[in-house]
């Protein structure tokens, strides 16, 4: 897009003689988050072993044609778990009862194909092992291969999630996904009563490093009047994209690799070119400024970072055990007869440890 991108050797030169005490700031013991209770590291070890393997060897085709993809599986999951918990929930097509949440505003803006990938997904897998794997671990599990697959941090997912019995509704969606244009206090507030902390805010917000953004999710910023936060090239070319307000045009979230899971988003940052509120004001905000610089500086510092947030939140509200269900089909919740069987017994739960 003809982005200039002197201004960030610099910036990055000041900014790492700066490292060590950036890097005090988030350099907590690394610890992998405690389990919620019914789940479990080798949850389908017996019942379905091929699981994995299923999931990632089709996501390598899919994403083969279209890298695009990735970026659009892993926002599925996390608007699946801010909203009512990750119980696949935002799957769910709506009902006589009311719109589902993919038919929120906030939801609108979904992949139609991330839904379709998933429940092909859940085909393959169902056709492996049976009905024993739930359409909310495997939309955690392809999260966590688009994360990989787009040169990210591997690392394993926590399972044992059943899928929820209903939808949230429109304002439960709402109040729980915060707008592009929500500054870093919104952002904090939010997440903060899913016991997630500021770190977890910008490691997550990382996942913006991956992916395109239509163009009324910040076009706020460009008019009548430009943010003044927002570099002044970066912004020419933005109007260049999206000449109007209510332009139908996308662009890019991270303008130096957009395909590539790395740590440049946090790099725009540093450079003004965020392209939304939420994510500028990270850099703005002086609660969250030295976490983007630490994660700007150090790759390796913001993949175990993500990886650890990505497992906390992959555990909202989860459903386990003998609650909710394991949907035949992701989009519609089982019939009454459906009779649905318990994918580990007692014995080889107890033997979860990690």
């Amino acid at each position: 897009m003809g982005f200039s991108s002197s201004s960030s050797i610099s910036v990055l030169l000041i900014s790492s003689l700066l490292l060590g005490s950036y890097y005090c700031s988030v350099s907590e013991a690394q610890t992998t988050p405690p389990l919620v209770k019914g789940l479990s590291w080798t949850y389908y070890k017996s019942s379905c072993p091929d699981l994995e393997s299923i999931v990632r060897k089709q996501l390598k085709k899919v994403f083969k044609n279209d890298i695009g993809q990735a970026a659009g599986l892993l926002r599925l999951h996390f608007h699946d778990c801010f909203v009512q918990g990750c119980d696949g929930s935002v799957l769910l097509d709506g009902s006589a009862s009311g719109p589902s949440e993919k038919d929120a505003p906030p939801n609108l803006s979904l992949r139609a194909e991330a839904f379709e990938i998933i429940n092909d997904l859940r085909s393959r897998v169902h056709k492996e092992c049976g009905q024993v794997v739930s359409c909310s671990d495997i939309t955690a599990l392809a999260a966590r291969d688009s994360v990989f697959l787009s040169g990210g941090p591997d690392y394993n997912v926590p399972l044992g999630r059943r899928d929820g019995l209903s939808f949230a509704t429109r304002n439960e969606t709402l109040a729980n996904l915060p707008a592009p244009s929500s500054n870093a206090t919104t952002i904090l507030n939010s997440l903060a009563t899913k016991n997630l902390d500021a770190t977890d805010v910008v490691a997550l917000s990382g996942g913006h490093t991956i992916g395109i953004s239509h163009c009324t999710s910040f076009t706020e910023r460009l008019y009548p009047t430009q943010d003044s936060s927002m570099d002044k090239t970066f912004a020419k070319n933005l109007k260049v994209i999206c000449p109007v307000l209510n332009s139908t045009n996308t662009t890019v979230l991270d303008l130096r690799s957009p395909d590539l899971f790395d740590n440049k988003y946090y790099v725009d940052l540093m450079n003004r070119q965020g392209l939304f509120t939420s994510d500028q004001d990270l850099y703005t905000d002086k609660r969250t400024r030295s976490i983007v610089t630490s994660f700007a500086v150090n790759q390796t510092l913001f993949f175990e970072k993500f990886v650890l947030s990505m497992i906390k939140m992959s555990q909202l509200s989860v459903l386990t055990g003998t609650q909710g269900e394991i949907r035949a089909n992701c989009s519609v919740k089982n019939s009454a007869s459906v009779d649905l069987w318990s994918v580990v017994d007692e014995e080889e739960e107890s033997k979860a440890v990690f």
